[in-house]
């Protein structure tokens, strides 16, 4: 018989109450995630780091979410403002996070920029912000004006150290001592302060100047494979996935597709073995089967066997976002089945096949077919395919192939559908191709807002004749929010305080600001171009990325990657 850990939670007020501890002789830490509660704690990351600081016997950290909109931050454990704590951990994962924390910290009446807090001391009212999450080692500048400072990398092998000298220089007060303390003798720790960006005329980033005795760049720190993988800590009924079991399946990916961030910054890709994650599962406390695997896009097809045969055996349900058409067996058709899921998605990403080997996607039409179709044998009454707009060297030929195949996946559907006598949903999720930082396409320009619009209505146009079709996807204007946010600098720092107390038009705002929308988004980054993101060394070469974006350009495809033998990008040096 199994371990089971009793973390599960019978309803949201016991799981309020959970951790509320006498603060005395405790260092308090907030752990803020910018979004609802529902959405926070279904996040794997805050779950992790919140359990990290908990298991420390000299600090307490308390959960302040996202309030209502005229809401102030309280801690879900003991109801404190986000003001009373003196330390503040920040979890960042998205772009869109970033005005979120700028309006919980205006809304707990703290300063936004850090700057403003420098000359005091670290306390109630003036606390020391820590950012960390992928979003802010993939570009830790737009987020950088409003923290003291940010981990870069992974939370395990940077956090203790982070909290030992808290614990022990914390109390001090002399914040830019600690913070230099930790600048040079911690790695991972990048602290904006001590580094000065230089523009020139034409707006474009000539220098980085560090302050005398902080490293040039700040590397990126990982962790080793796991015995267990990391696994939910909490469940709460309150949650977006309140029955949802998550476990994490590795980490980076292999395929190398060329819009993809966390594949580049999490390099190298790191896939847990199959006995780690079943041990992970095993954790799981009792009464709960249903088992969400995050990363199932990059999971190679042994490992993924395997825990569908175990989970199989344990007679559990299975979830996941979505599924590469590649790897799609026999084990994990037979759990499908048996898991009772009625929807399941597929990312195709490019329309056509010259887009899927520009983005490096490695899957065929003949993939996405067959796998549609073995999904639906196994009883899947509805899929979803996600697709992007905007990609690089799109044509209009790119989009009447995705409208066709759309098409043929309908008819793939149909024939179960008209079997039973009820034809079953196909829904498209169709986005804005969005280019990030430490990827090919950081040097592609975002299509313009109108070109996009057309885009969309060209394929409703194309779509419209097929049946039982749903159409969904973010709203250009936003992706374009999106995109400055990605690609952005410190310059931003006056919009998004603009944008985070009242909201509006982003594009004017930062006009209001003097600063140019199309600055950050629709122009072409040339290939000896300095980016405000390369403070950080994630150990990719520049020449590799360039590379890779003149591949793409000319349709030409990449091999993934293989750790043992592979020297391209820099990483494995």
């Amino acid at each position: 018989m199994r371990h089971r850990r009793p973390t599960a939670s019978n309803n949201f007020s016991s799981e309020r109450g959970a951790w509320k501890k006498n603060w005395k002789g405790r260092l308090p830490v907030g752990l803020v995630f910018p979004n609802t509660y529902g959405v926070g704690m279904s996040n794997l990351g805050l779950q992790l780091v919140y359990e990290l600081v908990n298991q420390h016997p000299d600090l307490v950290c308390e959960r302040i979410f996202l309030p209502d909109k005229d809401g102030i931050p309280l801690s879900v454990e003991s109801s404190r403002p986000l003001s009373d704590f003196p330390v503040i951990l920040c979890s960042v994962s998205f772009e869109q996070d970033i005005p979120s924390l700028v309006r919980m910290l205006i809304a707990a009446g703290l300063a936004p920029l850090a700057e403003d807090r420098q000359d005091e001391g670290i306390g109630p009212g003036t606390p020391l912000i820590i950012g960390g999450g992928v979003c802010c080692f993939i570009n830790p500048e737009t987020v950088a004006p409003f923290v003291d400072m940010l981990v870069i990398g992974e939370a395990e092998p940077v956090l203790p150290g982070i909290l030992e000298r808290l614990l022990e220089k914390g109390q001090s007060g002399r914040r830019r001592e600690l913070l230099r303390g930790m600048a040079t003798e911690l790695p991972g720790c990048y602290v904006p302060q001590f580094y000065h960006y230089h523009y020139g005329a034409d707006l474009i980033l000539n220098n980085i100047e560090v302050e005398p005795g902080i490293p040039a760049r700040v590397k990126r720190l990982g962790i080793d494979p796991p015995t267990i993988a990391a696994h939910s800590s909490v469940l709460s009924p309150a949650a977006e996935f309140s029955d949802l079991y998550m476990v994490e399946l590795g980490r980076g990916c292999s395929k190398g597709c060329r819009f993809c961030a966390a594949g580049f910054v999490y390099r190298p890709p790191r896939l847990w073995s199959g006995s780690a994650i079943l041990a992970a599962v095993e954790e799981r406390p009792d009464g709960v089967e249903r088992i969400g695997l995050l990363g199932m896009e990059m999971v190679r097809s042994a490992e993924l066997q395997e825990v569908a045969e175990r989970l199989l055996m344990d007679g559990c349900q299975l979830s996941f976002s979505s599924l590469r058409a590649d790897v799609i067996g026999d084990s994990l058709l037979d759990l499908l089945a048996k898991s009772g899921l009625k929807t399941v998605a597929i990312a195709p990403d490019g329309g056509s096949e010259r887009l899927r080997r520009v983005i490096n996607k490695g899957i065929s039409r003949e993939d996405v077919l067959q796998g549609a179709e073995k999904l639906v044998k196994a009883g899947i009454v509805n899929l979803k395919l996600y697709f992007m707009i905007g990609l690089p060297t799109e044509t209009e030929d790119d989009l009447d192939e995705m409208v066709a195949l759309v098409g043929e996946v309908r008819e793939i559907m149909n024939v179960p559908g008209r079997a039973r006598g009820r034809l079953s949903t196909l829904t498209l999720s169709i986005n804005p191709f969005v280019p990030k930082a430490w990827t090919p396409f950081q040097y592609y320009p975002f299509n313009e807002v109108g070109l996009l619009k057309k885009k969309f209505k060209y394929l409703r146009q194309g779509l419209s004749r097929v049946a039982n079709l749903k159409i969904m996807g973010e709203k250009p204007d936003n992706a374009m929010m999106q995109a400055i946010l990605a690609r952005g600098d410190r310059r931003l720092a006056p919009a998004i305080i603009d944008y985070a107390k009242r909201g509006g038009n982003w594009p004017q705002i930062l006009r209001k600001r003097g600063l140019q929308p199309e600055h950050y988004v629709t122009r072409s980054r040339d290939r000896q171009e300095l980016f405000p993101w390369e403070v950080i060394d994630h150990g990719i070469k520049r020449d590799y990325l360039w590379a890779e974006y003149q591949r793409a350009l000319a349709g030409r495809s990449t091999g993934p990657c293989e750790i043992s033998t592979c020297r391209r990008c820099g990483v494995c040096l």
